[in-house]
């Protein structure tokens, strides 16, 4: 039996609908600076304390440190400063290595009722858990559960279901390759494939996209290219908040010669400048232009955008014949040019005006700007380009016009897919994916002598709809805030509580441990800044793989929030050992207790890893082999493969507003640190809406007016309240705010064609006021 209605009710899916003392001031010029660098401070002094933060800083990104748990962004190759992060790492390694707990007396203190009537960033705020608990059927707290009852129970649940398709075991982004490769062996030895994670919410996009045109899913820079750039085109990211280090690497490129392109709806202070705060005028408040040209193309409008830049350069090609195209490069490496260039040629100037918002003769400006000098172009994006239901097609567009330049696999260009969190793509090479290849199975049965699961499983959105069409009855998290970070809040509560059991790997606090199924669990671990100590009680390492395909070591050495803590590795190993008992085919409890023996095994199994254990304890680790680098492309024709994509965009009915979800300046995906959003001008606040001033006149809305918004997709009606209006440069139509508060408006069935990716980028409302 689930959860009673009104106790459901009574438990807060979403965060509480209050404000907290707005203040708006002028949105910044630039990004970092002198605020970065007291911001920072205020965070790690304040939550960890003079010698703990000191102590974490100093080993933060550092080759014989710990990786950063934010954002996937790489680190130098060669010489690394004393301070190799930003002032979103700080506030992550703030969080991790604070002095405050979450222990039993709190949960004795605090029902599940009240603790999911406090916000999620006084959810964070409260500190590290200590100790596994449990929430029992129909108990109002948490209490403790001692860890081997823990597993014995998850075990009992997952052996008593009918067919093993009945579990999903999420993943988040910041689980470390050892952990992750070991939580997906037992996976799929228990005999399913229901691995969904965070990049089905991010770049699954990208990763159809790039697959199938030119052999990888991944990106094919360094950041030595993004230094040597004639161009960078950065298109749907917000660098300066989401990824502030790639501010460094942009500013490099500008002083070098080469130039930034932004795309963007929203105004985006990082695009704009950047203030480098280990530079003296920089802590001066002198600050880079970084940005030459700004294109504020309507949302979603990305992909009518760069069909006109090919039709541009298609133009300028018949002025100045074999100066544009490389055609040399089109016949050796590529496939399907002709009907490409058929589509292009097809789509009307008017079309393109008509969906992008850009007028054409600034277009072709732009495409000039693209073949100065070697056509060193590189392409930068994010969830601006992932979130919308013609993703994929605008990302193969993305590809066409880098094949059409020659713009991949040499020095200085290349696409460049800026993944959010800091291990997501280790993980999916590690193999935490729903659909992985035939030949990664066929390595997994023959290393480890049994036949795994080839039935695709569930990945992010069909997880939801399994758990509330009651097709699934136990969901495991190994880390995130799965509730809050997915579409559809009400919805997907709904699916969790009709599950018999779930379970959280975490190390903070969160919504998702307050909606639970019928039993809950917390399962607390080590965070990546905490000494994890070795069979014989020495110092060990996990590894990650950044955003440009580094693989590293990661290394905590502070002393861990609680001694009942556990690393993600054990807690994987010993889930296995207790769900599959004898009918494992190797020892994980024996694995867990030295990395080294996981690595062996990584090696054995995933290509590219040959010397594993070896390589990786080189200073900065190593790049695994990316063939694309060389212009070998191993699609199905062993070309890279043009596309011919329709040109379609989001529509919006009569009065309709479009949305697109954000985070503010104070966040880490769904972890808020703070209320504020300082790049944007906005303090003390979250449950806001940026309008167009034209837009709020139409409504007769006011400045800091309460709104509601609401969404009808499919019928169903999704609605919001006491958002205040906030007039910001934006397109007419568009409108942003921050998720989660914003995501019980993403409908369920809203995802992008082929990678089923939730469309939190273009969501049609219709925005009022309540009287």
């Amino acid at each position: 039996m689930n959860k009673s209605s009104k106790e459901s009710d009574s438990i807060l899916a979403r965060p509480p609908a209050t404000h907290t003392g707005i203040k708006v001031k002028k949105p910044k010029s630039y990004a970092a600076g002198v605020e970065a660098v007291t911001s920072s401070f205020k965070h790690v002094f304040g939550l960890a304390g003079l010698k703990r933060g000191a102590e974490g800083m100093a080993k933060l990104n550092q080759t014989n440190g710990f990786d950063c748990p934010s954002c996937a962004w790489p680190d130098p190759d060669d010489h690394r400063a004393s301070t190799e992060f930003c002032e979103n790492g700080a506030k992550a390694m703030a969080s991790e290595t604070t002095k405050r707990r979450v222990d039993p007396a709190f949960f004795r203190k605090f029902s599940v009722e009240e603790i999911s009537q406090q916000s999620d960033y006084w959810m964070e705020q409260q500190g590290r858990i200590t100790d596994p608990m449990v929430l029992k059927e129909g108990a109002s707290h948490y209490e403790p559960v001692s860890w081997d009852e823990a597993f014995h129970l998850i075990a009992e649940e997952l052996n008593g279901l009918p067919d093993p398709d009945e579990a999903i075991f999420y993943t988040s982004g910041r689980t470390v390759n050892e952990s992750a490769f070991l939580y997906g062996l037992f996976v799929r030895m228990y005999g399913t494939n229901n691995l969904p994670d965070c990049s089905n919410m991010c770049h699954e996009s990208s990763g159809a996209a790039l697959g199938d045109a030119i052999g990888i899913g991944k990106g094919t820079v360094s950041l030595k290219d993004i230094e040597e750039a004639d161009c960078v085109l950065v298109v749907g990211q917000n660098p300066g908040t989401n990824h502030p280090r790639m501010l460094s690497a942009l500013q490099e490129t500008v002083r070098n010669g080469g130039e930034i392109i932004a795309v963007n709806p929203m105004k985006e202070a990082g695009l704009i400048g950047f203030a480098h705060p280990q530079e003296i005028t920089g802590m001066m408040g002198a600050s880079t232009p970084l940005s030459s040209e700004y294109l504020r193309v309507k949302i979603n409008g990305d992909q009518a955008l760069f069909q006109g830049l090919m039709k541009s350069l298609f133009d300028l090609e018949r002025e100045s014949p074999g100066e544009v195209i490389d055609p040399a490069f089109i016949d050796e490496y590529t496939t399907g040019f002709e009907a490409f260039v058929e589509e292009i040629e097809a789509v009307e100037w008017a079309e393109i005006e008509l969906r992008s918002g850009i007028d054409e003769e600034q277009i072709r400006h732009v495409a000039r700007r693209l073949i100065r000098r070697d056509k060193k172009l590189i392409t930068c994006w994010a969830m601006g380009l992932t979130q919308h239901r013609n993703a994929v097609s605008t990302i193969r567009d993305v590809t066409n016009l880098h094949l059409m330049l020659g713009a991949i696999g040499k020095p200085g260009a290349g696409l460049c897919p800026v993944r959010g969190h800091s291990n997501v793509q280790g993980d999916r090479t590690m193999g935490i994916f729903e659909k992985m290849p035939a030949e990664f199975h066929d390595s997994i049965d023959r290393v480890f002598k049994f036949e795994s699961p080839r039935k695709v499983g569930y990945d992010v959105v069909n997880s939801i709809l399994a758990m509330h069409a009651e097709k699934a009855s136990v969901f495991f998290a190994m880390g995130g805030n799965f509730l809050q970070a997915t579409p559809d809040t009400d919805f997907t509560a709904e699916a969790l509580r009709k599950c018999s059991l779930t379970v959280h790997v975490s190390t903070k606090l969160n919504r998702s441990h307050v909606v639970t199924g019928k039993t809950g669990l917390i399962l607390p671990c080590l965070g990546r800044s905490e000494a994890d100590l070795d069979e014989k009680g020495e110092l060990q390492f996990s590894t990650v793989e950044n955003s440009m395909g580094v693989v590293h070591q990661s290394q905590g050495t502070l002393e861990p929030a609680s001694p009942n803590l556990l690393s993600e590795i054990e807690i994987a190993a010993r889930l296995a050992t207790a769900t599959l008992g004898e009918e494992a085919t190797v020892d994980f409890r024996s694995l867990a207790k030295n990395y080294d023996r996981v690595r062996d095994l990584i090696e054995e199994t995933i290509p590219g890893f040959e010397n594993f254990n070896e390589r990786v304890r080189e200073p900065g680790g190593f790049y695994l082999e990316n063939p694309v680098k060389r212009r070998i492309f191993p699609t199905a024709s062993g070309k890279a493969e043009f596309s011919a994509e329709r040109l379609t965009s989001a529509d919006l009915a009569e009065g309709e507003l479009m949305l697109m979800t954000i985070r503010s300046h104070d966040q880490f995906n769904t972890t808020v640190y703070g209320l504020h959003d300082r790049y944007r001008g906005i303090s003390n606040e979250r449950r806001i809406l940026f309008m167009n001033p034209d837009d709020m006149k139409d409504r007769g809305i006011g400045p800091l007016q309460e709104v509601s918004i609401r969404n009808e997709t499919g019928g169903r009606v999704r609605e919001v309240d006491g958002f205040l209006a906030i007039p910001y440069e934006l397109p007419r139509d568009a409108v942003a705010g921050y998720f989660p508060e914003l995501n019980p408006l993403v409908p369920i069935e809203s995802t992008a064609d082929i990678s089923n990716t939730p469309t939190s980028k273009s969501i049609p409302v219709t925005v009022y006021q309540k009287f």
